[in-house]
């Protein structure tokens, strides 16, 4: 990349902002780990018990940004896959990078971390108390600068400030495109109404993110751009035929998986023209499975969107979005809102068969990509603007 962590500070300046820069006691020296063997996660896989399997399937919102007795018990015997930190989940740069390490250290496999910072309104970093991150503008902005050092600098910028506090799995880029202007969900957090600037732009900001220790989650798939509804409100209905996604919405997804994307999130919207009927495409194996897996060949990561959203409890009881969840085709769960309910509901309904496929994704991805975690100092993350034209 010709442009610098220092050019990207410069284009900030001249859009209203300027950033303190540190000066880092910890180096980013961050390399991809190798690739582990298959036959050390299978070893692994045939180690656990089904309960232990199930357990990592879900990733679980934390309430609370303090540790309690409960979790030590649960993360050393059958840990959750990982936690989402929101709004409630942070207190003081220090004390949230506490909490995460006790976590990890605590638990009998390495958590998922995940958060939701993209940038513009999706910032969860700014629910710290004593500091404030740099502050990103909205990725419609970026996209429009047509950039892509730019968005590269600003996934590295991401990424080293959310290894300050032990995220390891971003819940970004957006690779929707923003095709319908009445949409009150995805707007400006979409690179560009162009699907082929999205599907670059969001490339390039992954590979920031990834080239400096944190996975990127591409979402929302099969594309939530074209729709007037809010999915944490209402189920967003697309009638976009199955010729329609692929001059569009897919793109960025194919191209996220032909530069081998690691986690896919699958959006609470239904596609009629395809399914044949209202069933969210995070319930659907038609899109889960037959689309993105088989047509598509994506053979790593799929999370659904969080499970706590109306489009899916205002249609299903919750027990019945586990399990059509997981026959539909999702690896990970996102805030199942009760996840003992969720534990319960798959042991009773899912084959171990399909378990073990999903967990051996996981078990994979964790030995490729978090043993080997590092933490960056403090300093990465930076101070409160201290200079506006």
């Amino acid at each position: 990349m010709k442009n610098s962590l220092f050019a990207l500070l410069a284009f900030l300046a001249i859009v209203n902002s300027a950033f303190f820069i540190a000066s880092h006691v910890v180096t980013n020296t961050y390399q991809a780990p190798p690739i582990t063997h298959i036959d050390f996660v299978q070893a692994e896989l045939d180690s656990m018990t089904l309960d232990e399997k199930i357990a990592q399937m879900l990733v679980v919102e934390r309430t609370s940004p303090t540790f309690s007795p409960d979790e030590a018990a649960k993360l050393q015997t059958a840990p959750y896959g990982g936690y989402i930190l929101m709004g409630q989940s942070y207190s003081t740069l220090a004390g949230t990078r506490t909490l995460v390490e006790t976590l990890q250290s605590t638990a009998k496999t390495p958590l998922i971390i995940t958060t939701d910072e993209e940038g513009g309104l999706v910032q969860r970093l700014k629910s710290i108390t004593d500091l404030q991150p740099t502050d990103i503008p909205d990725m419609y902005s970026v996209g429009e600068t047509g950039d892509l050092d730019y968005a590269q600098a600003i996934g590295k910028i991401l990424a080293e400030e959310l290894r300050t506090v032990g995220v390891n799995v971003d819940m970004a880029p957006d690779a929707d495109v923003f095709s319908n202007p009445n949409n009150p969900v995805i707007g400006r957090r979409s690179f560009s109404s162009d699907s082929n600037v999205v599907a670059t732009m969001s490339e390039a900001l992954a590979e920031g993110l990834e080239q400096n220790g944190v996975i990127a989650t591409f979402k929302h798939f099969p594309g939530h751009g074209d729709t007037d509804t809010d999915s944490h409100q209402s189920l967003p209905i697309i009638n976009r035929a199955r010729e329609e996604l692929a001059q569009s919405d897919l793109i960025p997804f194919k191209n996220a998986i032909k530069n081998g994307a690691q986690f896919i999130m699958v959006g609470h919207i239904a596609l009629p023209k395809i399914t044949s009927d209202t069933t969210p495409a995070t319930l659907s194996p038609i899109i889960t499975t037959d689309l993105l897996r088989h047509e598509l060949g994506y053979d790593n990561l799929i999370i659904t969107d969080a499970l706590n959203m109306g489009a899916i409890t205002d249609n299903y009881t919750e027990a019945d979005s586990y399990i059509k969840a997981v026959q539909a085709g999702a690896d990970l769960l996102l805030m199942p809102p009760t996840p003992e309910l969720a534990e319960q509901t798959i042991k009773a309904n899912i084959p171990e068969s399909q378990i073990n496929e999903s967990v051996y994704r996981i078990l994979r991805f964790k030995q490729n990509y978090l043993n080997d975690y590092q933490y960056l100092d403090p300093s990465y993350f930076t101070t409160p603007i201290i200079n506006e034209h």
